[in-house]
């Protein structure tokens, strides 16, 4: 199911932020996963409690908060919330997107690990079901969880490349260190190329990530290792998607995807 600002059979449909909120936390585990101390998972700003319009983004930003203003979506959900920057004043671009959040009614629920590692909704199982990858297993643990996915595939890597390019509707670098055709892949989307040697020791011949530092791209040659790496934004548009599309099946609430790529 996607995502769409309108259907005409529940045009006037309505929830209650206190309805909704404790079905996502539970839903996601937000209380049981650990994460960043800055990630804040969970409702990040409530408003005054009325919910109309589902909207969904990778980063909150003064820029997605003003296009959920002009959608008039009134319960936003993010990958990356507020409070990455860490503890700061009340000035200046956290000011004004609090203000646009306040004047226009928008709750703000953010979801990192939780979103990510999810078997249904989460950015690795989405984007390994896109690829046409099954039977997945859960691999590389960080914060007290396994954050990726891995699986045993048989697949010409320049096929796996065509399937991922298609996948994010975007380029990819490929770096062709590996077996041309793969045995174990890994999928975690993001920034997890920094963790190359840590995967490596996990058997995975070819892993797909968003994005890893200069260094990667040595250490995979050096550890014979495809890298394939599609963007971080990219490859963390699909938990967001996925979960504002469940929970407006649920509450039979529209819901819309708010597009502000990074560049990243």
């Amino acid at each position: 199911m996607k995502c769409s600002l309108a259907f005409a059979f529940v045009k006037f449909a309505m929830i209650f932020l206190p309805e909704i909120i404790p079905y996502v936390d539970d839903y996601l585990r937000i209380r049981e996963i650990e994460d960043w101390p800055n990630a804040v998972n969970g409702l990040q700003i409530e408003n005054s409690g009325r919910v109309t319009k589902i909207g969904a983004a990778v980063d909150v930003s003064t820029r997605v908060l003003n296009h959920a203003a002009k959608k008039r979506i009134n319960f936003l959900i993010v990958h990356h919330g507020l409070f990455w920057p860490g503890l700061r004043p009340v000035t200046g671009a956290l000011w004004r997107q609090l203000k646009i959040a306040l004047e226009n009614d928008i709750a703000l629920y953010s979801a990192h690990l939780p979103l990510d590692v999810h078997p249904k909704v989460g950015n690795n199982a989405q984007l390994a079901g896109l690829l046409g990858l099954k039977s997945t297993q859960p691999f590389l643990e960080e914060k007290g969880q396994l954050i990726g996915l891995k699986v045993r595939a048989s697949l010409p890597r320049e096929e796996l490349a065509r399937r991922l390019r298609k996948a994010l509707s975007g380029p990819i670098k490929a770096f062709n260190f590996g077996p041309k055709k793969t045995n174990t892949i890994g999928i975690i989307t993001g920034g997890a190329g920094s963790e190359i040697d840590k995967i490596a020791q996990e058997k995975i011949d070819t892993l797909i990530t968003g994005e890893a530092p200069h260094w990667a791209a040595v250490a995979a040659e050096e550890l014979g290792m495809n890298l394939l790496l599609g963007g971080h934004y990219a490859t963390e548009t699909f938990g967001v998607k996925a979960l504002a599309a469940h929970l407006s099946k649920r509450y039979k609430i529209p819901c819309a995807f708010i597009s502000s790529p990074t560049g990243m």
